[in-house]
Order: structure tokens, then sequence, then C-alpha cells
């Protein structure tokens, strides 16, 4: 069994290294080649090219590596027309893996397409890239099932692998002490994101936040985790330039530890809102898209959900301060954090009950789900083959 697969950042590949564990367990000796990370590479994945070269965002920010993302991709559909895999799965980066998809789909190799674009919140016009491109689509959420219904695309809601892996309450003890973190200290984790382009647009006002926080709050404790040497040497500079003096406890990776150690948290809107929102944390999410791509996206009135952030649009309610774009400034930053540190207990237990509630819905045994339907695709195309000859 050969299985090809393309994740294209670093969520897309724990999603993918626990999809090749459950798929292990139908087809034993299965061979997986393609793009993918670390944890996909430690299930025995062959990554042919490096995963950071596809992990880019932005109409505009994608433009210095085009031509490289063009040739990377029409030299694996080559590389898979040649010699056809049993099946394809693309992991998230819709941009790059729909094309790829449709040129395998159309050579009759058995097509997936795991976690849907945010087609709820911007540019539904990309399912027309999705109709016939692939056998089924695969998602995360149980609300995109009926946008897909709608244009008849075949869709599987499978839950999300994280609401499997993180438990339904998380304290704050064991994260502590991993991290030799004090028990009695109110800690307000930092996550500026995991991308060089989201150090550069939101880390200078995180940094600013924080020291006017540490200004009124000295017995808090700052942790902020770095996912490697680039992200903490890009991060580190601006510390440098904004507030030097500032006092931050940074951390190697350690994301979810540092998360589950905090009683509140400061993020960049992302995948790991989602993860906060899991393992409990009352949040405040900001993002800042480069300022081409903020006016193409307003000019086209691309964005379309009420929120831009993931617990809130799964709740339909505004439990996740948000701050976009110009409204990320340190002031604004240390108004919705302070705000949120001042709820009443009753509200606060309130906000948990939500995230609980959202964090069972979820809780799906996702990767097994997803391998159970890729199963039954690849069983459906054999007997679909048969019939034909």
């Amino acid at each position: 069994m050969q299985i090809a697969i393309i994740a294209g950042e670093a969520s897309g590949d724990i999603l993918g290294s626990r999809l090749i564990i459950a798929l292990k367990e139908i087809y034993p000796n299965a061979c997986f080649e393609g793009i993918g990370g670390v944890e996909m590479q430690q299930q025995g994945f062959k990554s042919i090219h490096p995963m950071e070269r596809l992990s880019v965002m932005g109409f505009f920010e994608v433009l210095p590596r085009l031509f490289e993302l063009l040739k990377i991709r029409k030299s694996l559909i080559q590389r898979w027309l040649d010699n056809p895999p049993d099946l394809f799965i693309g992991i998230d980066a819709p941009d790059f893996n729909f094309k790829l998809e449709r040129a395998l789909s159309q050579a009759n190799i058995p097509t997936a397409h795991y976690v849907g674009p945010n087609l709820w919140a911007w540019r539904e016009g990309r399912i027309k890239k999705i109709r016939g491109s692939m056998d089924v689509m695969l998602t995360l959420f149980p609300f995109e099932l009926a946008l897909y219904e709608k244009h008849n695309v075949n869709a599987k809601f499978v839950g999300h692998p994280l609401a499997d892996e993180i438990p339904l309450n998380v304290t704050t003890v064991e994260a502590r002490e991993i991290l030799g973190l004090p028990q009695d200290a109110y800690i307000l984790a930092i996550l500026p994101g995991s991308r060089l382009s989201e150090i550069k647009h939101l880390a200078a006002d995180f940094i600013k936040a924080a020291r006017i926080l540490q200004q009124k709050h000295s017995n808090w404790i700052f942790v902020v985790p770095l996912i490697n040497e680039k992200v903490k040497t890009a991060f580190n500079n601006i510390k440098q330039t904004v507030a030097p003096d500032l006092s931050l406890k940074i951390i190697d990776g350690k994301s979810r530890s540092v998360m589950s150690a905090s009683n509140q948290i400061l993020m960049a809107s992302g995948t790991a809102v989602l993860e906060g929102m899991l393992i409990g944390r009352p949040m405040v999410a900001a993002y800042r898209f480069a300022p081409l791509t903020a006016f193409i996206f307003r000019l086209f009135k691309l964005m379309k959900a009420k929120y831009f952030t993931l617990p809130n649009n799964l709740a339909d309610d505004y439990l996740v301060p948000e701050l976009l774009q110009e409204k990320v400034t340190a002031e604004n930053i240390v108004l919705e954090i302070e705000q949120q540190y001042d709820l009443p207990e009753e509200e606060k237990r309130a906000l948990l009950i939500h995230f609980n509630k959202i964090h069972k819905t979820l809780k799906q045994n996702a990767s097994k789900r997803a391998a159970k339907v890729l199963y039954e695709l690849l069983k459906n195309k054999q007997l679909e083959n048969k019939n034909e000859i």
C-alpha cells in the first residue's frame, strides 16, 4: 500500500502523524511519502521536500515563493502520475493541494482532503475548485457539512484529533511542575505565532502590552513558548528594540504545556486558539495580515464570518475577545486582558462550561474515524474497478 500525503504546516503535520498511526492499524505494511514535518517523519514518513517551503499565508506573502511552489507541485504531480499511489491525502494547504488533487483524481487515483478550508469565513467560491477534485472531504467541525451538502461535495465530519488528545479537564499543577513554574503564581501565556510573518506583525504589540501589564501586575509571570530558533531570534530582536528590560520566561516549544500551566492566554489567532479552548483557559486572540492582503480582503469583502476565531464560530457566540488588523494595539490588548481577568467567577465558570461542551462535540476519535472513511473509499473504488473490468 503506497499512500501519498501533503501537509503544509505544523498543525497539518500533527494531524498527518496521527492519521498515519491510524492507517497503519488497517494497513500495517503501508509506505507513506510526500511532504510533512517532524511529527510525520517520526512515523516513518518520507518527506520529499521540506515542509517549511509550503508554510506561507496571504495573497502577497506567497509571491516571493510562487515559482518554487509551482515547481514543487508540478514535480509531485508528475512523480505520482508516473508511479500512482493507492491513495492521496491533502492535509489543509488548500491553495497548494486542490490543483494537485484534481490532477491525481482525473488520473483515477483515490483522493481525499483532510481539513476543510474556511469557506464559512471567506472565499466561499473556492468550493468550485473542490467539486470534482477529490473523492471525499474530511471535516474537523460539524457546522461545515451543511455547506458541502449544499454544493454536492461528499464530506464526512470526523472530529478533531486535538479534542481526543487533550483531557476534558486540564489542571495547571502537572504542567507547572514540568516547566518549573511556581504553583501559586498568576501566569499569562503569550503565543505570538509559529510563523515569522506572525512574529513580524504581532510580537511588538504583544511585548508592549506585556510591559504595561507587568508594570500594573508585578506579581504576574509572563511565559512565551517559541517553536524554533528562527522564531526565537526574530522575537528576541523585537523585544530588544521594544522592551529590553521586560522580564519574560521564554521556553523552547511546549506551547501546550505552557497553555496548560497558564491562568490566561494572549495569542495569535489560528489552531492554537482551538487548543487553548480545549485546554480550558480564558484567551484573547489577535491577528494582523500584511497591509496589502488586508486591503484586498476589505476591497472585495472576502470576509463573511461573524467571527474569525474557531471557538466563537463553533459556539456562534463571542467567547474569545478578538482583535484584528488596526485594532491590534498594546492598549487594546491590555484592556481585553484586564477585562477578562476581572470577570466575576460565575462568568469565568460559564465560559469554561461553554468550552467543555464544544470539546465533547469535537471528541470523536477523529484519526480512527478518518482512517475508516479512507478504508471505505478504497474498498468502494476497488469494487468499482472490478465491475468495470
